[in-house]
C-alpha cells in the first residue's frame, strides 16, 4: 500500500524539504526492489531486472490510472506522481548504450576512428515518442475540464435518473446528454478528441507489436507446441485458412467472437500456428522433426501470411484484448531491459488510450440515442439474440450503431509517428493547427521508425486498408 504523500506549501521551506525527503525515500525503496528483483528477502530468488522493471511500470500505471470511469482530468497529485515515478523508471534507458564508430582528429591533424558510446537506437527513437503519447493522453483528459454538454449518473441511481449505457459494463456510471443531444460544435469537438486518442492508440499498438516481435520466443513455449498447424488450429479453422480462395474478413465472420475468452483463444491458436510454420520454413533443409511435412515451403509461407493477416485484424478490432500466451511467455523470459521498458510503457499507454476511446464512444452513443431513441430498442433486441455488435459488424462490413458515421479521417500512423528523436516535446492534442505543423515537421523521420522490419505492423495495416481500431465492449 502506498504511503500518503505529504502536501507541500509553496511558501514553506520546511514543508518542501519534507516532501523532497519523502520522494527520495520513495525512490530508494523503488530502486531497491528493482535491484533485488522483487525478492525482499535478499536470497537471490527474484526475477530478472527486465521483468522487475516491466512489472514496476505495469503496477504503477494500475495504481495511478486504475479504471478511468469518466472523461475528466486526472487529479493533480496523481498526475505529478505518474510523471515523477515513471520518470524514475525510464531514467534507466539513459544508460543503455551501444558502441558506434566516430571520427576523431588528433593534435597532429590526423584522423582516426574510435568507438564511442551512444544511447541504443531503439530507445533513442521510441522513448521520446512514448513520452509524447503519454503527454497527449493526459492532455486529452485535461481538455474535458470545463465541458458541460454531458454528465455522469451513478450506477446506483434510480432507473428514471440513469443515463445511457453503451456496453454491458454495469459497474460504470451512465452518460446523460441534453434531451436534444450534443450541440453541433460539441459533437465535432468530441469527434476531434476521439481522432486524437485514436492516433495515440494506433501508435502505441504499433510500437508494442514491433517490440514484441523483436523479443525471442522462449524455448519452453516452443517445446509445448504441437508439431503441425492443423493440430494447433483444429480441422475447421485449418481448412478455412488453407482454402484456395481466402478472405480474412469472411474468415472472421465465421468465427465465434462473442466473448473475450473466445477471441483470446483464437489469437493463441493463430500465433502458435505462425510460430510453427515459420520454424518449418526456417528449418526446411535440416533433419529436425519440425521440417518433416508434405506441405511445400511456398504453401507454408502463404498460410503464414494469411494467419498474420488474421492476427492483425484481431488486434485492430480488439485493442483491449488481454495478452496472449506467446506474449506473456516472451515478457516473462525476456532479459533485455530496454525491450522490457518499451513493451510495458507502450502497453500501459495502449490500455489507457483504449479506455479513453471507450469513454468517448459512450458519450457519442448517448448523443446518437438522444437523436434516435429507437437505437436503444434495437440494442436490446440484438443483445437478447446474442448478436455481436460493434466488433463483428466491422468484420462483416456493416456499420455499428455505436459508432457515429462520418468520422473524419485524421493523420495516418506514419504521419503521427515521425518525431524528431533529438527533441522531446510534451505538447497535448488540443490545437489542430499546432498538431498539423508538428506532423509536417517530423514527417521525414517516420520511415526510419517504421522501416526496421520487412513487413512492419503499420505496413500491413495500411495494406489491408484498416481504419481506426474498433473499441471492444
Amino acid at each position: 500500500m502506498d504511503v500518503q504523500e505529504p502536501i507541500a506549501s509553496d511558501n514553506d521551506p520546511v514543508s518542501q524539504a519534507k516532501v523532497k525527503r519523502h520522494e527520495m525515500e520513495q525512490m530508494k525503496e523503488r530502486f531497491a526492489k528493482l535491484l533485488l528483483g522483487e525478492d525482499m528477502s535478499g536470497g537471490g530468488k527474484g526475477v530478472s531486472s527486465a521483468l522487475a522493471l516491466s512489472n514496476a511500470i505495469t503496477n504503477l500505471a494500475a495504481s495511478v490510472f486504475g479504471e478511468q470511469n469518466k472523461l475528466a482530468p486526472m487529479p493533480e497529485d496523481r498526475k505529478k506522481r505518474w510523471r515523477r515515478e515513471v520518470g524514475w523508471l525510464l531514467s534507466v534507458t539513459d544508460y543503455i548504450v551501444e558502441f558506434v564508430a566516430s571520427q576523431q582528429t588528433s593534435k597532429g591533424g590526423s584522423n582516426m576512428e574510435v568507438m564511442m558510446t551512444k544511447q541504443r537506437i531503439d530507445l533513442k527513437m521510441n522513448i521520446p515518442a512514448l513520452k509524447k503519447l503519454d503527454a497527449m493522453l493526459i492532455g486529452c483528459l485535461d481538455n474535458f475540464k470545463n465541458q458541460n454538454q454531458f454528465w455522469y449518473v451513478s450506477k446506483d441511481a434510480d432507473e428514471s435518473e440513469k443515463g445511457v449505457q453503451r456496453s454491458d459494463k454495469w459497474w460504470l456510471p451512465t452518460v446523460k446528454v441534453p434531451p436534444e443531444g450534443l450541440s453541433e460544435e460539441s459533437r465535432k469537438w468530441m469527434q476531434y478528441q476521439k481522432d486524437c486518442v485514436n492516433q495515440v492508440l494506433k501508435a502505441s499498438m504499433a510500437i508494442n507489436a514491433e517490440i514484441l516481435a523483436e523479443m525471442e520466443i522462449p524455448d519452453n513455449y516452443i517445446d509445448n507446441l504441437p508439431k503441425n498447424g492443423r493440430e494447433t488450429l483444429g480441422d475447421a479453422i485449418y481448412k478455412n485458412i488453407t482454402v484456395d480462395s481466402f478472405d480474412p474478413g469472411q474468415f472472421l465472420s465465421t468465427m465465434d467472437l462473442s466473448t473475450e475468452l473466445t477471441v483470446l483463444d483464437l489469437k493463441n491458436k493463430i500465433e502458435a500456428s505462425i510460430v510453427i510454420w515459420k520454424r518449418k520454413i526456417n528449418q526446411k533443409d535440416s533433419k529436425s522433426s519440425w521440417s518433416s511435412s508434405i506441405i511445400s515451403s511456398e504453401k507454408r509461407e502463404l498460410f503464414e501470411d494469411r494467419a498474420e493477416t488474421i492476427l492483425l485484424l484481431l488486434k485492430q478490432q480488439f485493442p483491449g484484448l488481454p495478452q496472449s500466451s506467446l506474449e506473456i511467455s516472451k515478457i516473462e523470459s525476456n532479459k533485455d531491459v530496454g525491450h522490457a521498458i518499451l513493451e510495458s510503457y507502450s502497453r500501459v499507454l495502449e490500455s489507457l488510450a483504449n479506455t479513453v476511446m471507450n469513454r468517448i464512444e459512450d458519450v457519442l452513443y448517448a448523443d446518437k440515442v438522444a437523436q434516435d431513441p429507437s437505437l436503444l430498442a434495437k440494442k436490446r433486441t440484438m443483445s437478447s439474440r446474442g448478436v455481436l455488435d460493434e466488433s463483428s459488424s466491422q468484420v462483416s462490413g456493416q456499420t455499428p450503431i455505436q459508432t457515429p458515421t462520418g468520422s473524419p479521417t485524421s493523420m495516418t500512423l506514419s504521419d503521427f509517428m515521425g518525431w524528431n528523436v533529438d527533441q522531446e516535446t510534451t505538447s497535448s492534442a488540443s490545437s489542430p493547427k499546432s498538431e498539423d505543423k508538428e506532423t509536417e515537421k517530423y514527417h521525414s523521420k517516420s520511415a526510419k521508425i517504421l522501416a526496421r522490419t520487412k513487413n512492419s505492423y503499420m505496413e500491413k495495416l495500411e495494406a489491408y486498408k484498416l481504419r481506426s481500431p474498433t473499441t471492444r465492449h
